[in-house]
């Protein structure tokens, strides 16, 4: 398990971090969110030993990254895919880091086939694209077999096929009952692999929960209904529930299950041509969360803000 608790980090006077606490438990993938300057890196350097907290610890098994003898061995991490010496092969890039943690040179060749760069493994790092660069750099997490993983941005440069594969392997992982802390900003990405999500906005915590809660609807579960009586079956559900026009023939509904909404229509002898329940999703979720957390707004010209609508 990792452990976030009262994490605090100041730079020059800014609070990157502030006062956060969460958890990320074992046999799950959990999402880390938030915008850009939020603080997720931070928080992750942190975990890793490679910015000192402020205020607060973050430990992993409760202990601190910096004491673990073998790190790789406990912890597996991608940060930064560039972070490789450019002049190094991919082989070599991997030996050194199965050698400084005890682990077999056997083992080099064993994520090198995992991550599927055995016929790049010879070549040198400067010649690597960026998804390269990004298998080589999940490769060294995985070279201890670490129960513990943290991943920023992993399908960052993958392509289509790379991504499926990502996917498939962290979900593995917490299947095997890992722990995996995956940042991100791609939500469609994030709804498919998630059992958990932490949102984070200006360094401190703004939701911690589990998917299904989450895209079941920040503020109730919606109802979908839509009928050619719309506005008697709207004053049949008002009674009980908040019901909102949101056609001439469909309606909102919030505040009852769509097996009430069915049972009510039909005893009111109301057809129904469509009954559904809304699943928000993730982006919807992250959206809402975040909006006072944003700190830079791009601007869109009207015409192709309106171009994009049609």
């Amino acid at each position: 398990m990792i452990t976030v608790q009262g994490l605090t980090k100041v730079y020059a006077g800014v609070r990157a971090v502030d006062d956060l606490t969460f958890e990320v438990e074992s046999g799950k993938v959990t999402g880390f969110l938030g915008p850009n300057g939020a603080g997720k890196s931070t928080t992750m350097r942190m975990v890793l030993g490679l910015d000192r907290p402020t205020a607060g610890t973050a430990t992993v098994s409760g202990r601190r990254y910096v004491d673990f003898p073998a790190p790789l061995r406990e912890v597996g991490a991608l940060l930064d895919a560039g972070a490789m010496h450019p002049g190094r092969t991919g082989r070599a890039h991997l030996r050194i880091g199965a050698h400084s943690n005890g682990i077999a040179t056997s083992r080099v060749d064993e994520v090198i086939e995992q991550v599927g760069l055995e016929s790049a493994a010879g070549r040198r790092v400067k010649g690597y694209s960026l998804g390269m660069r990004q298998r080589l750099g999940i490769a060294a997490a995985l070279l201890g077999d670490p129960p513990v993983l943290l991943f920023d941005e992993p399908v960052n440069g993958l392509d289509l096929d790379g991504v499926r594969w990502i996917r498939a392997l962290l979900r593995g992982f917490a299947d095997e009952g890992r722990t995996v802390l995956v940042s991100s900003h791609l939500m469609s990405e994030m709804q498919l692999i998630a059992d958990r999500v932490v949102v984070i906005g200006r360094g401190r915590l703004i939701a911690d929960t589990d998917m299904e809660g989450l895209l079941a609807g920040l503020d109730g579960q919606r109802i979908r209904v839509r009928s050619p009586r719309a506005d008697d079956l709207r004053a049949v559900l008002a009674a009980e529930a908040s019901v909102a026009a949101t056609s001439a023939d469909e309606l909102e509904v919030r505040g009852l299950p769509a097996s009430t909404v069915g049972e009510l229509a039909h005893a009111h002898g109301i057809p129904l041509h469509l009954l559904a329940e809304v699943e928000q999703s993730l982006e919807d979720a992250y959206l809402s969360l975040t909006e006072g957390s944003v700190e830079h707004h791009g601007h869109v010209p009207t015409a192709l803000a309106e171009g994009a609508t049609r």
